[in-house]
């Protein structure tokens, strides 16, 4: 169902792939900017980049398992972190990498970015995924 693509005659990527294939007539789930609030909507993490990153997993898992995915299905994502530090966007890289997103592993872009939607807000992950029948 999910062809992931590592292209040899490119530099190997970290824990990702450069390109993920899916069949048509695969269903796929297009999923908004995963945030770190919680239910109530109160930030979690404030001013932890790292705490954050675990909260904003933790809602994709649940975006995820509303539309019948999971993790392990995730095609594509963009990870916005909120600065310009190398050291804060790897350690934001090693969140989603332990989540399990990096299983497949799924095409990602990290972004390193001025700010995001809301105050205190230092990391958001969109994705792509695929649902299983």
């Amino acid at each position: 169902m999910i062809q992931r693509v590592t292209v040899p005659s490119l530099f190997p990527p970290p824990a990702y792939s450069h390109a993920s294939v899916v069949e048509a007539g695969t269903r796929l789930a297009f999923l908004a900017g995963s945030v770190p609030l919680d239910a109530d909507g109160n930030l979690i993490g404030e001013g932890d980049p790292v705490r954050q990153a675990e909260q904003v997993i933790g809602n994709l898992r649940e975006q995820l398992r509303a539309v019948g995915s999971d993790l392990a299905h995730v095609v594509s994502t963009d990870v916005y972190v909120v600065s310009g530090e190398p050291a804060v966007l790897s350690a934001v890289w090693a969140v989603v990498e332990s989540s399990g997103l990096s299983t497949g592993p799924h095409s990602s872009t990290l972004i390193g970015v001025a700010c995001l939607g809301y105050p205190g807000q230092l990391v958001e992950i969109t994705a792509t995924a695929v649902v299983p029948d």
